[in-house]
C-alpha cells in the first residue's frame, strides 16, 4: 500500500509499506477520505505536542472513513463492503476511566497520529472492531470523517450540561469551533453565538447555525455578547481556539451561575484567569479531552440533515499530495476551513 510518511517537520514522502495484518477482533478498512486536523498541522510544523514527540518516520491523519476490506475471525456486526466511520482512539477497556465510561482519559489509549501510533494517511488501517461504526448510505465518507471532530463539540455539550433554549458562546471559529455550532444546535440551544477574527469563518458559522457573529477585529466579544443578551451574559460558553485571549473572553460573557468549557489546547501552560470573576459568578469550569461515547449521537445527528457540513470541505488532495495539503491547511487559515486528503484516489463521495 502507498502512505504519505513524515521524516522530518514539512516534509513528507510518498512510501510503499506493507498492508497491516488484522487480529481477530480487528478490522482492516480501505480509507476513503481523511480530514487535516490542527493536532496534525502542529506535528507537521513542530515534531511534537506536548510530551508527545515524533522521533521516526511517522504517518499523519485521525479525522478518518472509509470501506471495510476485511474482517478477523471474531468481528460479527461488520462485515467486508460496509462504510463505516473511525473512532481513532482504542482504549484498554480495563482500567478505572474505561470502566466509568470515560474511556477518553485512559492511559493506555492508542490514538492514530499521536506518537508513537501511527496515522490514517495510508491506502490501509487496521481498526479495533469496538471502534469502527457503520454510516447509512446517506452520508458521504467526508461527512463521515468529519464525525470524529463533531464528537468533541457533542463531548462539550454533554460536559456543560448544554439544556435546550440556552444561549451559547462559541469562541474560536476552527473546524471544531464550527462544528461546536452543530452540537449546540443539536441539543438545542436558542441562541448561539459565534465569534473569530476571519470572515470566512464567520460566514461559514451563520450557515452552520450560529444565530449571531462577532468579528473580534471590530467589536470586542464580551460587549458583543452581553448587548447580544440583554447585559445577562451566556449560559455556556465553549472556547475553541487555544487562545488566552479568547479564553478569558469566553469566561466574561457568562452568566451568574454560567459554565465554562475549555475546549481548546493553548501552547502554554499557564494563563491568566478572573478568578474574582469566577468565585463572584460561581462559574462551574470544565475540560474536555477528545470525547466518550459520542460518535452513534454523531453520525445519528448529521445523518438527520441538521446541517449542511459540506460547506466546511474547501479542499481536496490525493495522497500523493498530502504535504502540500498540509502547507494548504497551515499556512492558509484565511481561505480555507477543512482540507481533506484521499489515500484512494481523489473523488468527491455522495
Amino acid at each position: 500500500m502507498k502512505a504519505a510518511v513524515m521524516h522530518r517537520t514539512r516534509e513528507i514522502q510518498l512510501e510503499e509499506l506493507p498492508v497491516p495484518g488484522i487480529r481477530s477482533n480487528e478490522v482492516l478498512i480501505k480509507v476513503v477520505a481523511v480530514g487535516v486536523c490542527g493536532s496534525d498541522l502542529h506535528y507537521y510544523a513542530h515534531g511534537r505536542i506536548g510530551k508527545y514527540v515524533v522521533d521516526k518516520p511517522f504517518i499523519l491523519g485521525h479525522e478518518c472513513s472509509g470501506d471495510i476490506a476485511a474482517v478477523g475471525s471474531n468481528v460479527r456486526r461488520l462485515k467486508v463492503g460496509d462504510r463505516v466511520a473511525v473512532e481513532p482512539g482504542v482504549t484498554c477497556g480495563y482500567c478505572d476511566a474505561c470502566k466509568k465510561g470515560r474511556y477518553n482519559l485512559c492511559p493506555e489509549v492508542e490514538f492514530l497520529a499521536t506518537p508513537p501510533f501511527d496515522g490514517a494517511f495510508t491506502q490501509y488501517i487496521k481498526v479495533r472492531q469496538d471502534f469502527v461504526f457503520k454510516i447509512p448510505d446517506s452520508m458521504s465518507y467526508e461527512e463521515a470523517a468529519l464525525i470524529e471532530p463533531f464528537s468533541v463539540g457533542i463531548h462539550a455539550a454533554v460536559r456543560t450540561r448544554l439544556q435546550p433554549d440556552s444561549a451559547i458562546a462559541i469562541v474560536g471559529m476552527g473546524p471544531v469551533g464550527l462544528l461546536a455550532i452543530a452540537a449546540a444546535k443539536a441539543y438545542g440551544a436558542s441562541t448561539i453565538i459565534a465569534a473569530d477574527l476571519e470572515p470566512l469563518r464567520l460566514e461559514a458559522a451563520h450557515r452552520m447555525g450560529a444565530t449571531h457573529v462577532i468579528n473580534i477585529r471590530e467589536q470586542d466579544p464580551v460587549k458583543g455578547i452581553l448587548r447580544i443578551t440583554g447585559d445577562k451574559g451566556v449560559d455556556v460558553a465553549w472556547e475553541t481556539a487555544g487562545n488566552p485571549a479568547a479564553l478569558q473572553a469566553a469566561l466574561l460573557s457568562l452568566r451568574r451561575g454560567g459554565k465554562l468549557a475549555i475546549v481548546g489546547l493553548p501552547a502554554q501552560e499557564g494563563i491568566s484567569l478572573n478568578v474574582p470573576f469566577m468565585v463572584d459568578h460561581e462559574v462551574d469550569l470544565y475540560g474536555v479531552f477528545r470525547y466518550a461515547n459520542t460518535y452513534p449521537k454523531g453520525i445519528h445527528f448529521l445523518s438527520s440533515g441538521i446541517v449542511d457540513t459540506s460547506i466546511l470541505i474547501t479542499d481536496r488532495y490525493p495522497l500523493e499530495r498530502t504535504q502540500e495539503a498540509m502547507e494548504r491547511a497551515l499556512n492558509h487559515k484565511s481561505e480555507c476551513l477543512k482540507v481533506v486528503v484521499y489515500p484512494n484516489g481523489l473523488t468527491v463521495s455522495g
